[in-house]
């Protein structure tokens, strides 16, 4: 059961980890590009960085008092849950190399 639950955080931490590398890189390689192009690179990166920045900007509208806790719990638990897919996803890959 302890080794159940050590993967299940490490996997949830893994997931975290490559979500923030891939907005910072996203956020390095394109900035804030208007375009239809630039769109589209967006919403595809966001498959991978979507945890990070959904909990970067839930954790903003808490301190400005622009959302409830229940709100922020919830975008927590989405954001964990969403970590974990991406996280057992790169634990699979990393099983199979």
């Amino acid at each position: 059961m302890l080794h159940s639950t050590i993967v299940l955080l490490f996997a949830i931490t893994g997931g975290f980890t490559v979500s923030g590398i891939a907005a910072n890189l996203y956020g390095l390689a394109c900035g804030n590009k208007k375009d239809k192009y630039g769109r589209t690179v967006y919403l595809g990166s966001m498959v991978l960085a979507g945890p990070s920045v959904l909990f970067e900007r839930a954790a903003k509208a808490r301190r400005e008092k622009g959302c409830s806790l229940s709100a922020f719990f919830l975008a927590t638990a989405v954001a964990g849950y969403w970590s974990l897919a991406i996280g057992l996803l790169v634990l699979e890959l990393a099983l199979a190399l």
